[in-house]
């Protein structure tokens, strides 16, 4: 098996991704804490202050494994500045392991959602061995790391520990497959503190801290941030979606766990009520080797839908697309058959958008049955074509859905607060631990 590293790094506020062969791309969002003032308020902006100040000069580093196409890496991308502009030095540095590697993560992935896959002594060791080469090309002399996913667990095997480290994971542990779980623990013992989103993701006999942090989205990010009329009936033109009929919409990668084909089932029934247009828009993250396998097998459902027009796929990299998707939509799905926690659905509720989705994961964390969206049982086929005729049919109840739902978000799932729960970590681990 032939494996490769590649190091990219994020730095002083900037997105840098700097690849081991020189290539350096760097991009400033110019975003700031005070830019978020007239979204959350004073009192938020002033108490990230006061947190911040017995953490000037405090270095973190985080490490994953993909800088693009997912909420894990969105949620980085906004968080390292803001980390930066209140005084902590903070870096990203991404673990890019190519072919064979990303084959057996994203079959980790998987397992540890509840799938039984089985695991060979080969493919435990190139994962090893990625992760071995990757710790020589990176120096940590940070005061916290924080390790996110499965990919770069192993990290903390191949450095003399010297700081806390911390293992963010964003999936779902309520059901692991236990003989990968039992091989994956031997490295999270190794760790300071467990951060995980949900109650239900606790696992016994963990010495550490399990400590719940809820994912946020960046309402000025690319993905978010409000947009024009114009804006948006420029980018749908752009990319060939028509307006003559009301968009049912779901954002997510072509992954199992988000059921693209049941989504066709339900528009299916949906369409013999009322005329609508589904569009389903997912981008092929670079660690996500199975997306196209499913891309294709959804395609192969949708095909009478698709050379009718009823049905748009759509693989781009695009966020303001999927911000002028959401916004442009009369109703937002998430059929997801398992989720960490669902960010797709934090952005369709910021959106002001009606949302109908699975009762899994984080997402009834989000949704209030009936107040902010509608919760349903994954493979309630019936139930989800039904709420979605009631909202195109009912307009007023969709508006009414949306409103509640934005004034959830903001009070509970912007980056802001995700920066606060940060800051109280820090102070845990390397404030408290010294008085």
């Amino acid at each position: 098996m032939i494996y490769i590293v590649r190091l990219y790094t994020v730095f002083e506020g900037r997105t840098a991704m700097a690849y081991m062969d020189g290539i350096t791309c760097i991009c400033d969002n110019g975003r700031t804490l005070e830019d978020h003032r007239p979204i959350v308020g004073d009192d938020v902006i002033s108490g990230i202050y006061r947190k911040a100040a017995s953490l000037q000069g405090k270095r973190v580093l985080h490490v994953n494994s993909t800088y693009q196409s997912g909420g894990v890496a969105e949620m980085i991308l906004s968080l390292v500045p803001l980390m930066n502009d209140v005084g902590i030095e903070t870096q990203w540095n991404i673990l890019n392991g190519e072919g064979d590697f990303f084959v057996i993560t994203k079959n980790f992935h998987n397992a540890l959602q509840g799938q039984a896959v089985a695991f060979s002594d080969e493919e435990k060791d190139l994962y090893l061995r990625t992760n071995e080469s990757f710790s020589g090309k990176m120096t940590i002399d940070h005061d916290l790391v924080v390790i996110h996913d499965p990919q770069p667990l192993p990290l903390i095997r191949f450095y003399q520990k010297a700081q806390p480290w911390v293992w963010r994971c964003h999936v779902d542990l309520s059901n692991p497959d236990m003989d990968l779980w039992e091989f994956l623990k031997g490295f999270v013992l190794d760790y300071d503190r467990m951060v995980i989103s949900h109650e239900e993701y606790r696992r016994r006999g963990m010495p550490m801290e399990q400590w719940i942090c809820r994912p946020a989205i960046d309402p000025l990010s690319e993905k978010n941030r409000d947009l024009s009329s114009r804006e948006i009936a420029g980018l749908l033109a752009k990319y060939g979606v028509p307006t003559d009929k009301p968009l049912v919409t779901q954002i997510s990668r072509f992954d199992k766990w988000k059921d693209p084909e049941g989504v066709i089932d339900v528009f299916s029934e949906v369409k013999r009520h009322v005329d609508c247009r589904l569009v389903l828009c997912g981008s092929m993250a670079p660690d996500d080797p199975e997306g196209w396998a499913i891309y294709r097998r959804v395609e192969e459902a949708a095909r009478a839908f698709i050379d009718a027009g009823d049905v748009i796929l759509i693989t781009a990299e695009d966020h303001l697309l999927v911000n002028a998707l959401q916004r442009a939509s009369a109703v937002i799905l998430q059929k997801s058959l398992r989720e960490g926690f669902g960010l797709t659905v934090t952005e369709g509720l910021w959106k002001g958008r009606p949302v109908i989705a699975s009762r899994v994961g984080g997402i009834p964390l989000q949704i209030e049955d009936g107040e902010t969206g509608f919760l349903l049982d994954p493979t309630d086929t019936d139930g989800f074509a039904w709420r979605v005729r009631q909202v195109l049919e009912n307009p007023e109840l969709g508006k009414r859905l949306g409103q509640a739902g934005k004034e959830h978000v903001r009070q509970h799932f912007l980056i802001t607060r995700l920066l606060s729960d940060y800051l109280d970590m820090l102070t845990a681990e390397l404030v408290g631990r010294n008085t």
